[in-house]
């Protein structure tokens, strides 16, 4: 029965109207491990880029517990790694910290309004303006993600996903990164030559960009969900099935 470790954003998590919980089974992962006859190993949050997966994949010990018995790793994040960043992350990552309280809400509120507009004019500026997470620092990570993994578990299963697309209004319905991202992830895969991609864009472009996932237009729908965990066990199906790779 193979387990499944996965580390993601809020599109592993988030349905057609709100956040579930992490044993929804209509989510991807659990779609996934459900048709492979095992279990997920959830481990995500809203916003995460490549840079938390390395950082929870290093310092939780949930995932830690998780690593020495799971039969495959799925590295779910580089979406919001290519979304627009009007302001820089690292400021950005600040806002819910702020004090007192009237300020902090007072700034949230600021940027959310200001984020669909400057996100759509930085769009037209050379390189799209700054991203979340530029894409030379999301294959960096993805790379010390896979390298860590494999010095503890040589030739354990790694799954990486391909930045999905959007119509976001809260970005301005821009996304200037996400073809630089999804071609430097596919040129450190082949480098890597041990990771597998799944190309998340191929199977929800229709479905997202047609208005059938959640209203804020950048996450899915019950049938997006479905199609991308078939897909993922698919993917995974001939390399749990090699002599000893599965329990």
């Amino acid at each position: 029965m193979p387990d499944l470790l996965v580390l993601g954003d809020s599109l592993a998590f988030h349905g057609p109207e709100r956040p579930c919980p992490a044993d929804e089974p209509r989510l991807w992962p659990n779609v996934a491990a459900a048709r492979l006859g095992g279990t997920t190993e959830l481990v995500a949050r809203a916003g995460w880029t490549a840079r938390h997966a390395w950082s929870a994949l290093t310092g939780d010990p949930r995932v830690w517990a998780a690593l020495p018995r799971v039969d495959a790793v799925v590295l779910g994040v580089s979406g919001m790694d290519t979304l627009p960043s009007p302001l820089p992350t690292a400021l950005r990552e600040l806002i819910p910290v702020l004090r007192p309280a009237p300020l902090r809400r007072a700034v949230r509120a600021g940027y959310r309004r200001a984020q669909p507009v400057l996100s759509k004019a930085q769009a037209r500026l050379p390189g799209g303006g700054p991203a979340t997470l530029p894409s030379r620092l999301t294959v960096a990570y993805l790379e010390q993600c896979r390298a860590g993994i494999h010095a503890l578990r040589p030739g354990l299963p790694v799954v990486a996903l391909l930045p999905s697309v959007h119509r976001a209004a809260d970005y301005g319905f821009a996304h200037p990164h996400r073809a630089a991202t999804d071609a430097a992830i596919r040129a450190w895969a082949a480098a890597a030559a041990d990771v597998v991609l799944l190309d998340v864009p191929a199977l929800v472009a229709g479905h997202v960009l047609g208005g059938h996932g959640n209203p804020d237009g950048m996450h899915w729908g019950w049938a997006g969900h479905r199609t991308v965990g078939d897909a993922l066990a698919e993917r995974l199906e001939p390399l749990l099935a090699r002599p000893g790779a599965a329990s």
